[in-house]
């Protein structure tokens, strides 16, 4: 029988023990899932975990021979760059809007790239951490053009097709009950099941970040009117302000997803494109250039007392530090950004190829624009 000490001091060491165990592997060394960085655990596995969409053209979409394309796929091919050194060292993997969280938080996934809105309650509660935004956008309203619906207003008892686990579903119930607008929602779990509805009429509006909507209505087929067939409202609804996520908790992996992004904006400012990245690095036109590149720098020789070069014992002036590349502590690799710009491109080609003017989407930069042309985009300075 136990005395009262034993009686007492028996749960702690039993939870001690339990703590132990937990963290060590079946062989009996340390399991550092926990307190190892994402970082190393990508670089030792060689291959990047990206959360996608697979159903929004432009920014997240797989064809019918597996490949997948869009501005949230390039920046997955950034980051993998930036870490692996190879851009196409990427495993996508498609979570649905519900899912998504929970992929992220179970470690299905590395890092979520799939137009989600930056909220408090997705920082907070949902463990999530974003890097950045790479994408500011607003909820819209899209119906068939020969409706007569010309604005919100006009949408009185109509049925609006919605994606379930949305900042959308929330923002629709606010804005229809603040303009005191009756309205029928129908709510489902993936894109794909809303263009069905809404093909089949049983939805008379769909609304989405307008992003999403301009993807959408640029692939509708030509049996049910083709693009001229569907129309987007003026008015926007939210501010959606999108970028990737990764868990909370892990400052390495963070810095390094997060640098990885503003890479990208960076270089466009200072006109580092995938034409001129080999040039830029062999000569940089600047220092900050040269920092962001990894090209290599020279350190001036420590002055003496007197101001003048400090001498060896032999009379001969002393030799310099030899050239380094710029080190900002990420613990990435010294030519992380050369990577990023050879293999992907600036944001501004990113961003060109995948959903600008000259695509089917046809979207102007807007707000999307660098700061330096009036636009939100803003990187700090690589110093």
């Amino acid at each position: 029988m136990l005395g009262r000490r034993s009686r007492v001091f028996a749960p702690l060491i039993l939870a001690f023990i339990l703590a132990f165990t937990a963290c060590t592997d079946d062989n009996g060394g340390t399991n550092t899932q926990e307190t190892r960085s994402l970082l190393d655990t990508v670089r030792s596995r060689g291959t990047l975990n990206c959360g996608v969409n697979n159903a929004v053209p432009g920014f997240g979409f797989v064809d019918p021979q597996g490949a997948y394309s869009g501005f949230d796929i390039e920046f997955c091919r950034v980051v993998a760059a930036a870490v692996l050194g190879d851009a196409t060292k990427v495993t996508f993997k498609a979570v649905t809007a519900e899912q998504r969280f929970t992929a992220l938080q179970s470690r299905e996934i590395d890092v979520l790239v799939r137009n989600t809105t930056w909220t408090a309650v997705r920082d907070g509660g949902e463990g999530a951490g974003f890097v950045t935004t790479t994408f500011y956008d607003g909820q819209g309203m899209m119906v068939r053009a020969n409706s007569g619906f010309q604005e919100i207003d006009d949408m009185g008892g109509a049925t609006i097709c919605v994606l379930r686990g949305t900042t959308t579903e929330l923002n629709l119930e606010t804005q229809f009950a603040g303009r005191n607008i009756n309205y029928r929602p129908l709510s489902f779990a993936s894109v794909d099941e809303i263009r069905a509805a809404f093909t089949r009429g049983r939805c008379q509006g769909w609304t989405s970040d307008k992003s999403q909507l301009a993807g959408i209505r640029s692939s509708w087929p030509a049996g049910e009117g083709g693009p001229t067939g569907l129309r987007i409202l003026e008015e926007t609804l939210s501010k959606e302000p999108l970028g990737p996520a990764v868990r909370d908790g892990d400052t390495d992996w963070f810095d390094a997803v997060r640098w990885a992004v503003l890479a990208t904006i960076l270089a466009e400012e200072l006109g580092v494109t995938r034409a001129n990245v080999d040039q830029m690095r062999t000569n940089p036109p600047s220092a900050e250039i040269r920092r962001l590149l990894g090209a290599l720098i020279t350190p001036p020789a420590p002055p003496s007392p007197t101001g003048t070069a400090t001498a060896s014992p032999t009379g001969s002036p002393s030799p310099t530090a030899s050239p380094a590349p710029f080190d900002a502590g990420l613990d990435l690799p010294d030519d992380w950004a050369y990577q990023i710009i050879k293999q992907v491109g600036n944001y501004e080609e990113i961003y060109n190829r995948t959903v600008g003017p000259a695509t089917p989407l046809g979207l102007a930069r807007g707000v999307n624009a660098l700061w330096t042309d009036n636009g939100l985009l803003y990187a700090p300075p690589y110093r």
